[in-house]
């Protein structure tokens, strides 16, 4: 092979290559947009389905560290604002983007932090009839 074929050789395989990367890279966006457009019709159909979803993600990662109670599924809320929260001692450690799974019937409270993967504190609930008769 002289110089000028073998150039024209590599360039034909460089660009070959490169055109593979394109339509890979194009079928992968596709694929990523086809995936989320369906999310979003789900959602619009069900729109408690985030909800839905959040709840089991978090149950599935907590009930790894940790055994939870049976015959419910929890309610959670995330922290926003710890300023408004830092008077309670069961949000004594907790920040921003901790999630709290709530177990009324349970009757337990589970601060977790998603960022490190822990649980911050675990409490009992206390139901209206106990505070009741324990006010003076």
């Amino acid at each position: 092979m002289t110089d000028k074929t073998s150039s024209i050789y590599l360039s034909k395989r460089i660009l070959l290559g490169v055109g593979v990367l394109v339509v890979i890279s194009v079928l992968f966006l596709a694929y990523y947009f086809y995936k989320q457009n369906k999310r979003a019709k789900l959602i619009l159909q069900d729109p408690g389905q985030i909800a839905k979803e959040e709840i089991a993600s978090l149950v599935s990662k907590v009930e790894k560290l940790m055994i939870l109670p049976t015959g419910e599924t929890p309610t959670f809320a995330t922290v926003t604002d710890w300023e408004k929260l830092k008077d309670e001692i069961f949000f004594k450690n907790a920040k921003k983007g901790d999630k709290v799974l709530i177990y009324t019937k349970a009757k337990k409270a589970i601060l977790y932090r998603p960022s490190t993967n822990k649980i911050m504190e675990v409490s009992e609930i206390a139901d209206e009839q106990s505070t009741q008769g324990a006010k003076p």
